[in-house]
């Protein structure tokens, strides 16, 4: 049988796989007591993807069945050419058996071994000589700018250094798909954006699938091509981080991208929000409809506002939290909502949970779209 991978057809490649062609093609579907995961997931070669959700949501489970550690209840699983797992067939191939790489949260390095020879476990175990895993373990070291470090173990190595070793361990078995589990999460934040650009870098290289699990938005926006989010063990919505930042389906996404999100019915450009309070937006949508803006688009009045903003309402102060160099207040009222304003304008403002201010947002700052 013709290796798909070496195989020479018409058309461009990437890592032998015809270009745009999805690597990674699974239906999951994973029960347990109380839940059940049933989520539709591809991935292109080359494609880094980010499975996103709220602690609980399944992307653990996800990664897990993608990994071999869980088997299906039903679905399939089909990485290039070969099927995985078929539940119905009666197939599952262990995952030792499987060309897959993964980097979990604690990086889980062998103590006893090297930086080099963690690295050319996998290799070794594959059925390469000591020699030549070895070799192939410098390589990947050197690639990740470790080569310096190929003789510590686990315990003498940062943060940093011990995230980029499990990298190349998973990458020293040419994986058709790498899983990162939260790869960026034990580091402290200074370590995190300096191996969050590094990884970036290095993702870059693999010329398989890669899927992402992780909880932060800003390493999915840093580096994933797409977002896949899931919530209760479903896809909510998927795209690019431009459709999802600027578009979100579910209370949770609105968090993740920091807007105050509502659903409603719009008739032109007024929409009734659910409760009846109405609002105008600047988009034209007629049906059922999302209507969404910024914190940054909420002015802060002690008094109802004259003048342009159509949209103002009286609100209570119910917290106010530091955010980056602003605050960020929360507001109850006919709708609650966050507001982003800087210390100045609160202390002016005496802004203490109880207080009551009038809240406005100019038409032109709030988004409506069709469900």
């Amino acid at each position: 049988m013709t290796d798909p991978r070496t195989a020479v057809g018409p058309g461009p490649t990437v890592g032998g796989w015809p270009a745009g062609r999805a690597l990674l093609s699974a239906h999951l579907v994973v029960e347990r007591p109380g839940f059940r995961l049933d989520v539709t997931l591809s991935v292109a070669p080359g494609e880094v993807v980010a499975l996103l959700g709220p602690n609980g949501a399944g992307k653990t489970t996800a990664l897990r069945a993608l990994a071999g550690l869980l088997p299906l209840h039903a679905g399939r699983l089909r990485l290039g050419e070969e099927v995985l797992d078929d539940p119905a067939a009666g197939l599952f191939t262990p995952p030792e058996h499987r060309r897959v790489g993964v980097v979990f949260q604690d990086y889980l390095l062998f103590p006893h071994l090297s930086a080099l020879d963690n690295v050319a476990f996998g290799p070794q175990a594959r059925g390469a000589s000591r020699k030549a895993a070895r070799a192939e373990a410098a390589r990947w070291l050197a690639r990740v700018d470790l080569s310096a470090l190929a003789r510590q173990r686990p315990r003498q190595l940062s943060g940093g250094q011990a995230q980029r070793v499990a990298l190349a361990r998973a990458m020293a078995v040419s994986p058709d798909l790498l899983l990162l589990d939260e790869p960026l999460a034990a580091l402290d934040a200074r370590t995190r954006m300096e191996t969050r650009a590094r990884l970036h870098h290095d993702l870059r290289t693999h010329e398989g699938a890669t899927l992402l699990v992780t909880h932060d938005p800003l390493d999915a926006l840093v580096l994933a091509d797409r977002l896949v989010i899931i919530e209760d063990g479903v896809i909510v919505q998927e795209g690019d981080a431009t459709e999802v930042t600027a578009r979100p389906r579910t209370e949770y996404v609105a968090r993740l991208v920091g807007l105050n999100l509502y659903r409603g019915s719009a008739d032109g450009h007024t929409v009734t929000l659910d409760g009846g309070f109405t609002m105008v937006a600047d988009d034209e949508v007629h049906g059922d409809a999302f209507l969404a803006f910024p914190p940054s688009a909420v002015a802060l009045h002690p008094q109802r506002p004259a003048g342009s903003p159509r949209n103002t309402w009286a609100a209570t102060v119910v917290g106010v939290l530091p955010h980056g160099d602003h605050l960020r207040v929360e507001l109850g009222g006919p709708i609650p909502a966050a507001a982003e304003i800087t210390p100045a304008s609160a202390a002016q403002l005496g802004l203490l949970p109880g207080t009551e201010v009038w809240a406005a947002v100019k038409a032109t700052e709030t988004r409506a779209y069709a469900y």
